[in-house]
């Protein structure tokens, strides 16, 4: 894959990204690629298709949370995280950040733990387990907790909230469904600090970024 196409959609972001950010981004996506033949880790397929719907999509949401994740270190837990989108692609762009990468089927972990060695990743941890099961080992331990294409809204927030800080976010990457999703969500609990369009480069789909902070109920 050429950096030329890799840059056709991701120059547009204006993320500056180096010639390795780029040169890491291009092999995630031919390990993908490679993996996919096989073990079939996503249905997505093509080159261009890949670079658009994958890498760029999962990236176009870092201007947004850099804006609201303080302090230098924050700690990312990505849920049903399958061939690691979009934390593979958050990683190599912000090697700061400590990702863990939940994700229950063996073949999709297996995978990761492939990509975090082939690209010498040491910002993120696979973990091949139920989300409910690392909620009970590692409760109250993100800053944050991100997905893409996982499940409802809903039921993302109810997956989401035992694994939060006090004060940790949800971002959820929501396509044309998120006004219909967000009907379902108890806004007692919950409170949306925003609610952002994503513009995919090059690519005529609707994508939303919905940021979300869990309303802490005082103990009567």
């Amino acid at each position: 894959m050429s950096n030329e196409l890799v840059s056709l959609g991701i120059e547009d972001l204006g993320l500056n990204l180096s010639p390795e950010n780029i040169a890491n981004l291009e092999l995630f996506l031919q390990e993908m690629g490679r993996w996919n033949r096989v073990h079939n880790l996503t249905a997505i397929e093509g080159e261009q298709n890949s670079v658009r719907l994958h890498l760029i999509d999962s990236i176009t949401v870092l201007p947004i949370m850099r804006q609201f994740l303080s302090g230098t270190s924050p700690s990312i837990a990505d849920l049903g995280s399958g061939g690691g989108l979009p934390a593979i692609p958050m990683a190599i762009l912000q090697p700061a950040w400590n990702l863990t990468l939940i994700e229950a089927i063996r073949k999709k972990t297996a995978f990761l733990q492939h990509v975090r060695g082939k690209l010498g990743l040491k910002n993120i941890q696979v973990l091949s387990e139920r989300v409910e099961t690392v909620a009970k080992t590692q409760p109250g331990q993100f800053d944050a907790v991100i997905s893409r294409a996982f499940t409802n809204l809903a039921h993302f927030l109810e997956l989401s909230l035992p694994l939060l800080k006090p004060d940790g976010l949800v971002f959820a990457m929501k396509a044309r469904r998120a006004d219909e999703e967000l009907q379902d969500v108890c806004m007692d609990d919950w409170r949306l600090v925003a609610d952002e369009p994503l513009r995919i480069p090059n690519l005529a789909v609707e994508r939303r970024l919905l940021v979300l902070s869990p309303v802490r109920k005082l103990p009567l």
